[in-house]
């Protein structure tokens, strides 16, 4: 491992390890799909090896509190949702939305112990999300909307997986388009074109063009490249617009001058206290055609498709994930400017080390 000398204290240091570089918790991460949350219940989820759960009582109110109740520690999600409050299944105890513990059933009201941890809840496009970090910033950092779930001409579908690998190796895994040979037996030999790139603070965005050197379209990719609104190969204008606002990413593509034709919004979650697995939330919406019926009919496909696709890649940053653990560092010799500047992104936005 290459080593840097820091300048303002003259001390040699090795450079930080990216993959244990934690999600940085003062953002909106999702834990849960609305429709898995009915009224009056409850679900148990981890952020980064912490137990939560997440509550919707039949009034409606969303909340979301530590796992464990204060007195012997057991899952809170084992209780019941009474009103606005969860009750544990061990002996009672009852918290309200801010985490307060408001009744222990066998001392009353008048001598009540500490509460538990609350955290800041929103939900939008059918996700819901917890903030981890200072609730201060959390009304600031709102997502209003996740790609093209909410627009209309647009069919979506969810992507949800639990992946065993670092969610640095997912954001480089969809930023890093030079990787279409792995995708070679569902879309033939692609080549992938650098058309630029840009990088902020806390995002960075890369572009690309293709063209096919071997194969041909599946009917999935067809669809989703509106082939079936008569656009032909060579008449395309292939664009992809790739980007990470730490710590969500999208993808866009279009084939024209017009609106997009394939949009993606991820969400990468880590599960565990080292952060070596995620739960990655996320829709794909391809736009509708002129006969949306169309895309209804290829919409099994277009499933197939990209299943197949997500399960490559799954598979792929899993075995980067265990290249790391066996090694016991970051060995990649990364050599794309891209990824490079991603990285730097990740690891300036991540959490101290």
């Amino acid at each position: 491992m290459l080593l840097t000398k820091e300048a303002d204290a003259g001390l040699i240091v090795a450079p930080r390890d990216l993959r244990t570089v934690g999600a940085h918790p003062d953002h909106w991460y999702p834990i849960c799909w609305s429709r898995e949350l009915k009224p009056g219940q409850m679900q148990a989820r981890r952020f980064a090896g912490d137990p939560v759960v997440v509550v919707r009582s039949k009034e409606g109110v969303l909340f979301a509190l530590e796992d464990r109740c204060a007195h012997r520690q057991v899952p809170l999600s084992h209780g019941v949702v009474k009103g606005c409050t969860v009750r544990c299944g061990y002996h009672g105890w009852a918290y309200d939305e801010s985490g307060a513990c408001v009744d222990v059933p066998y001392l009353g009201r008048e001598r009540l112990p500490n509460g538990v941890k609350s955290y800041p809840v929103h939900e939008v496009d059918g996700l819901i999300f917890i903030f981890p970090g200072n609730p201060e910033l959390a009304d600031a950092r709102r997502p209003s909307a996740l790609g093209a779930r909410g627009d209309r001409t647009y069919k979506t579908r969810e992507l949800n997986r639990e992946v065993g690998a670092h969610y640095t190796f997912m954001h480089e895994n969809l930023f890093d388009m030079n990787h279409q040979f792995l995708h070679r037996r569902q879309m033939g030999l692609m080549k992938a074109t650098c058309l630029g790139r840009d990088s902020g603070p806390n995002w960075a965005e890369v572009r690309y063009t293709f063209s096919r050197t071997e194969g041909a379209a599946t009917i999935g990719e067809g669809a989703i490249l509106g082939l079936m609104r008569g656009k032909d190969e060579a008449d395309r204008k292939d664009r992809m617009v790739i980007r990470t606002d730490y710590p969500h990413q999208n993808l866009r593509f279009w084939i024209d001058e017009g609106d997009p034709v394939l949009s993606v919004w991820l969400g990468y979650t880590p599960l565990d206290a080292e952060q070596k697995t995620n739960r990655t939330f996320g829709y794909l919406s391809v736009k509708k055609p002129g006969l949306p019926l169309l895309l209804d009919i290829a919409w099994p496909f277009i499933t197939m498709f990209t299943e197949s696709i997500f399960k490559e890649d799954k598979e792929i940053v899993e075995m980067e994930q265990a290249a790391h653990d066996a090694q016991g560092s970051d060995w990649n010799n990364e050599v794309f400017p891209p990824i490079r500047e991603l990285r730097a992104v990740l690891e300036r936005c991540g959490a101290p080390g």
